[in-house]
């Protein structure tokens, strides 16, 4: 008699693949930052209020007195950095991705990104409700309230993704560091920008700059979840 050979032991089943370590790092130091700054937003922390309003007072000196600058800012924070410039260039990298790639997946990624962007920023605006600055020779005014700032986060989240996706297809070195450098310039020029015009304190700036950062990290970290298709745009490799 012949004996059949054994059969080698099954293998058990595979687990996905854990999301990118360095995305989830990333989120997880962003979260902590985030929470924590609004805490002490929410609480009205002293030593918060009192930087924020020394910083405040100074930069509302400067645009009162400087007036081509602060008529610049106004420019630029109304039309060029405005929330709904940065909507629509997202829109349009959106349409561009599927009319060039068919990249169906990754335009309603982005898209839904950016919408998710404004129902966060407007539910954190209502929960926590921080008045804004107000002056006695206001040199611009806003709507609803301060914290977060909408202008910053829009800005971090829309640049933050069109540079990552950017990065994906292995752009050469001179398009590469066009779009970084205009991307630091936008984000941090309207936090800048809010900031001077007297709408915004400085850590409604730097918490729209964390929960935008927050939320870009956690939609990389979907966009790389472990799926069952075929990637829509090229990564880069190293080499």
């Amino acid at each position: 008699m012949h004996r059949r050979p054994a059969a080698p032991p099954s293998s058990p089943p595979s687990r996905p693949p854990a999301p990118p370590r360095t995305a989830a790092r990333v989120a997880a130091a962003l979260t902590v930052c985030s929470v924590l700054l609004l805490c002490l937003v929410a609480v009205r922390w002293h030593p918060l209020l009192t930087l924020d309003g020394d910083i405040s007072r100074t930069t509302h000196r400067w645009a009162v007195h400087d007036h081509e600058v602060t008529r610049i800012f106004r420019v630029l924070t109304d039309w060029v950095w405005d929330p709904l410039t940065m909507r629509l260039v997202c829109g349009a990298a959106a349409v561009w991705l599927i009319w060039r790639r068919a990249a169906w997946w990754t335009a309603l990624w982005l898209a839904v990104t950016c919408a998710l962007a404004t129902i966060v920023q407007q539910a954190v605006k209502a929960a926590v409700d921080r008045p804004r600055p107000v002056w006695a020779d206001p040199v611009d005014s806003a709507h609803y309230a301060a914290f977060p700032s909408g202008h910053a986060m829009t800005a971090t989240v829309v640049c933050g993704l069109l540079l990552w996706l950017l990065h994906r297809c292995g752009p050469a070195r001179a398009l590469w560091r066009t779009a970084v450098a205009a991307a630091l310039v936008s984000v941090a020029g309207v936090g800048v920008t809010r900031v001077w015009l007297g709408v915004h304190w400085p850590s409604d700036v730097l918490g729209g700059w964390l929960f935008g950062a927050l939320l870009t990290a956690l939609a990389v970290m979907v966009y790389e979840w472990p799926r069952n298709r075929r990637p829509e745009l090229p990564v880069r490799r190293r080499g």
